[in-house]
């Protein structure tokens, strides 16, 4: 027999058997495959990556945002937190302006007139000195962001929405409108003929 038997530590080996033939084609395709499960794994995290990093831009724009909205708010927080006071003060000022004026047209009383002209004064620097300016009114045209009309008054020596007349100051605390400038505008007058024939009508009807 080409097949010897041999004895060696107490086992029985047939001498001569062929081993287990090698299957490298199944190796290579077990690589393969674990490659292949790897490299999809290496992918899915560089998604899950790419996707964290976006967060995270987002996330500090929206911080940035944040810090420059506080900032702004703060900033005009603290540019107007004194206008509840200079909001009463204006009556006093309204006041003075008053007595002022009664003073010039009584004819009397001149140091009283002086001294009050003074506190006026000294109250409007303190207000331009706190960034607070008055509205220009008289004689400009109406501007509804500026002007709050009560009266029209007829007029052929204005223009119409002209103001003729301002009963109170209206002012900016630096470039916000605290209180709008109390006026009265012109307006056309009404056609002579139509007043006439106006009162025409009317006297008609008192006679019936």
């Amino acid at each position: 027999m080409d097949e010897k038997i041999k004895k060696s530590n107490g086992e029985t080996a047939i001498e001569g058997a062929a081993e287990e033939p090698s299957t490298p084609g199944a190796e290579e395709q077990a690589l393969a495959s674990e490659l292949e499960k790897l490299r999809g794994q290496l992918e899915a995290k560089e998604m899950e990556a790419k996707g964290n990093y976006d967060r995270f831009l987002r996330q500090v724009a929206e911080l940035e945002n944040f810090k420059k909205r506080m900032t702004r708010e703060k900033g005009e927080a603290i540019r107007y937190a004194n206008e509840n006071i200079i909001r009463d003060l204006l009556p006093v000022l309204d006041n003075l302006e008053r007595a002022v004026d009664h003073a010039k047209g009584g004819g009397n009383g001149k140091p009283l007139l002086e001294g009050v002209e003074m506190v006026l004064k000294g109250f409007l620097d303190v207000l331009n000195k706190h960034g607070v300016t008055q509205i220009s009114a008289k004689g400009e045209l109406f501007d509804p962001e500026r002007h709050e009309a009560i009266a029209q008054v007829e007029s052929e020596e204005h223009k119409p929405n002209t103001v003729m007349e301002e009963h109170h100051k209206g002012y900016y605390p630096l470039d916000r409108l605290l209180r709008p400038s109390l006026v009265s505008v012109a307006k056309p007058p009404e056609a002579k003929e139509k007043k006439e024939e106006d009162e025409e009508v009317e006297k008609g009807g008192r006679d019936d």
